[in-house]
């Protein structure tokens, strides 16, 4: 049941991310913290959720976060207010790779009890 939940967070935290890059800058949800560190943490958590939720398959998790890293920074060149770059794409898989590895290994130790 746990598994699920993580599953749905994963995916409507990736939807929110879509949504926040997307749109133009204007309308993106600031933290207040700055663009750098608002990335990496919205990253390093989706990455986190989707280790947690697919643990068992965790080349699938990896390879979802960094394709959504580097796909998201891509989709900023349809939007003229966003200026995509290399280095947040690479900004992006890095810290989704430390989540789903920190995921992982709190799945795999059995720290929430499954």
């Amino acid at each position: 049941m746990l598994r699920y939940v993580f599953q749905i967070a994963a995916w409507l935290l990736l939807i929110a991310i879509l949504a926040a890059t997307i749109v133009p800058i204007g309308m993106r949800p600031h933290s207040g913290l700055g663009p750098e560190p608002e990335r990496v943490a919205a990253f390093l958590v989706l990455g986190l959720l989707f280790g947690l939720a697919y643990d068992r398959n965790w080349v699938l998790a990896l390879s979802l976060v960094i394709v959504a890293g580097v796909g998201i920074e891509a989709l900023q060149m349809l939007s003229p207010s966003r200026h995509p770059t290399l280095e947040d794409a690479v900004i992006k898989a890095l810290a989704g790779s430390v989540g789903v590895s920190a995921g992982c290994i709190i799945a795999k130790k059995g720290w929430l009890g499954r």
